[in-house]
């Protein structure tokens, strides 16, 4: 009983034939061909049926005229099970059009019985499984592009440009997917500046990873500037996320924490409002400090509580990091199992304490990796804000 091909190995064929004769003829003319392939019986469609998933060939061998098949349903039957393999048809001599027929329904190349030679045959299936091969290249290089495409809308959507009136204050930003992502998941900021002056900042994570946790990231992006540029600001902005969020999501057990802040004209005075998110770094001249402001809850979560502000002074020329957890929920390396958490990632922000923005969040990043260089299993955001001199 043959298994599941084994890689390296040489190609196995499933012969989908219930004539023991033709079988034998098939079996002899491979041996002619040159071409070094295992065969596999099966002696209808139901039982080829049953050998596809376990045997896992790279190429079926399928007779048309099999009694258990009405036209073209052995052909539809073994596509729908065949996977990866190519399907070569066989047809009577009388059948040729059906040959043409099945190519054009999803087969790799079609045989006329009584007109093969073992050359012919070896020949047609090494081409088939060759331009099955192919195929899948293509199907893959075409879903990866479009995958792109759709990172691309997302990422625009939960990465803006900072809608910013002025030069006053410098942004900087960086995101980083999480282990063998293919799409954006749910970390999201934004920054803009209203007509007064003020300078708002937000960062959320929406709990979980994929397209619908970055599609609801995008939407409570927008929904953010639109409500902060139409005067909503604080604990009241939070309420209408949540009832925007409570809508929006695919179930009642998703949330999204969140940090909102606004940083005021005389580039001193910042209101902070936390809805279960991480605090943030704080840098001044005489390093760098972890700030975590009273929390309110996550929302989306039934629980009843308010959202309170924190407000706090800067010095001048200081400057703020916000970031999702995916920045210091990182297992170190080690027997013992450790996290890097938010005092592991405060140290090592105090090392590149002297750094620019730009410079900062690279160095911090670099450092983070270096320090859990394990891939982090959650998406991470982060934006640096400083007033100019």
């Amino acid at each position: 009983m043959a298994h599941a091909h084994e890689p390296g190995g040489p190609p196995l064929v499933l012969l989908v034939e219930d004539d023991p004769q033709d079988a034998v003829i098939v079996q002899e003319l491979l041996e002619e061909s040159g071409l070094a392939v295992r065969l596999e019986w099966a002696r209808s469609v139901n039982e080829a049926r049953r050998m596809l998933p376990r045997l896992r060939p790279q190429c079926v061998l399928l007779d048309l005229g099999l009694p258990d098949a009405y036209e073209f349903s052995a052909l539809s039957a073994v596509l729908d099970e065949a996977g990866d393999a190519a399907v070569v048809v066989l047809t009577g001599l009388a059948e040729e059009q059906a040959g043409l027929a099945a190519v054009a329904a999803g087969a790799q190349d079609y045989l006329v019985k009584g007109r093969v030679e073992g050359e012919w045959l070896g020949r047609a299936l090494r081409y088939a499984m060759h331009r099955k091969q192919g195929e899948r290249a293509a199907v893959a290089l075409q879903a990866e592009r479009i995958r792109a495409k759709e990172n691309a809308r997302l990422e625009r959507g939960l990465l803006p440009s900072p809608l910013l009136q002025s030069s006053r204050i410098e942004v900087a930003s960086r995101y980083r997917a999480s282990r063998g992502s293919a799409t954006l998941g749910g970390d999201f900021f934004d920054v803009v500046e209203s007509d007064d002056k003020v300078v708002h900042a937000v960062i959320g994570d929406v709990c979980g990873h994929g397209p619908d946790e970055a599609a609801l990231g995008v939407c409570l992006r927008i929904a953010w500037r639109a409500l902060v540029l139409s005067g909503v600001t604080g604990a009241a902005l939070l309420r209408r996320l949540e009832h925007i969020l409570k809508a929006e999501r695919a179930g009642a057990e998703v949330f999204v924490t969140m940090s909102t802040l606004m940083l005021e004209p005389d580039q001193r005075t910042v209101r902070v409002w936390l809805a279960g998110h991480p605090g943030m770094l704080v840098h001044t001249a005489d390093g760098v400090r972890l700030l975590e402001p009273e929390q309110g809850p996550a929302l989306g979560l039934p629980l009843e509580a308010e959202w309170r502000q924190h407000v706090m002074e800067l010095p001048a020329g200081a400057g703020l990091t916000l970031f999702t957890d995916g920045l210091f929920e990182r297992r170190l390396p080690g027997e013992t199992p450790r996290w890097l958490g938010e005092e592991g990632l405060l140290e090592l922000a105090r090392g590149r304490a002297g750094l620019d923005g730009e410079r900062f969040l690279d160095a911090l990043i670099a450092d983070v990796e270096a320090a859990a260089p394990e891939t982090a299993a959650d998406d991470l955001a982060v934006v640096h804000l400083r007033w100019k001199a």
